[in-house]
């Protein structure tokens, strides 16, 4: 399968940092699903674009919003909304517009713009990766447990955090592996929104990390819980891929 031969040669080539949604398999993962359905304009556009960086495709870039994290960038990976309310308030959650939701926003504006390649090449780099955070459920979290990184589990035979589960662990110990979960998640048709709508994938990113069941009870997120949320992973990686693309099939209309 050519998707998963490409992501399988890249899946070695940076660990998951232990804040970035997904970890790295999940972002390249989510980059070959976007690629797979972009239109001929918009891959034109999009390789273009790259070709700026020699050998740079979209699931290389995928990580590097995360390997380039700065104390500035930071805030732009998360956007946190208060318990028991998942509606997105700019004014309330997201201070100087420095906030996942703002940032797809913003980036999607300059890749859409007349700004020079450099520029445009650099908000397509953050948009295959924030949209992929947007929808990580913990990426939309609270900031009382900074995201999950403070609620610590029993996870897979080892301690850990109920946001490191949801960037790696679901992934890693999925059976039949990466090959599976793509097959999966590219046959997956989850209902989306068709409009480009940055606060509506917060609110159901956030819809899902409010179930009653997300936070274990009893501190353990091992083979049960990954059972219990595998449906939803695969819907929130496809949806993250399928948003992806037509995103960028919207944004690069050919002139």
């Amino acid at each position: 399968m050519r998707l998963f031969t490409h992501l399988a040669v890249l899946s070695g080539l940076a660990a998951p940092l232990g804040a970035s949604a997904w970890g790295a398999d999940g972002h390249r993962l989510i980059a070959e699903l976007a690629e797979s359905q972009l239109s001929p304009a918009a891959a034109a556009e999009v390789g273009r674009l790259l070709s700026q960086e020699p050998g740079a495709t979209m699931v290389s870039v995928s990580t590097w919003a995360d390997e380039k994290r700065s104390g500035v960038t930071a805030p732009l990976h998360y956007v946190n909304l208060p318990e028991g309310d998942c509606t997105y308030s700019r004014e309330r959650d997201c201070a100087g517009g420095r906030c996942l939701v703002e940032a797809i926003a913003m980036k999607a504006q300059v890749l859409k713009s007349a700004a020079s390649d450099a520029e445009r090449l650099l908000a397509l780099k953050y948009l295959i990766h924030f949209v992929g955070d947007i929808h990580q459920p913990l990426h939309v979290g609270l900031a009382s447990d900074k995201g999950g990184n403070l609620f610590q589990v029993r996870a897979f035979g080892r301690g850990s955090n109920l946001h490191a589960v949801w960037d790696g662990d679901l992934i890693r110990h999925r059976a039949g592996g990466l090959s599976q979960l793509l097959r999966d998640a590219s046959s997956a048709s989850p209902r989306a929104h068709r409009v480009f709508d940055p606060a509506r994938w917060a609110q159901e990113a956030c819809t899902v990390r409010s179930a009653a069941s997300f936070y274990p009870e009893d501190r353990v997120a091992g083979p049960a819980y990954a059972a219990r949320w595998d449906e939803t992973l695969v819907a929130q990686l496809a949806l993250a891929g399928r948003r992806l693309a037509e995103l960028l099939n919207s944004t690069l209309q050919p002139h």
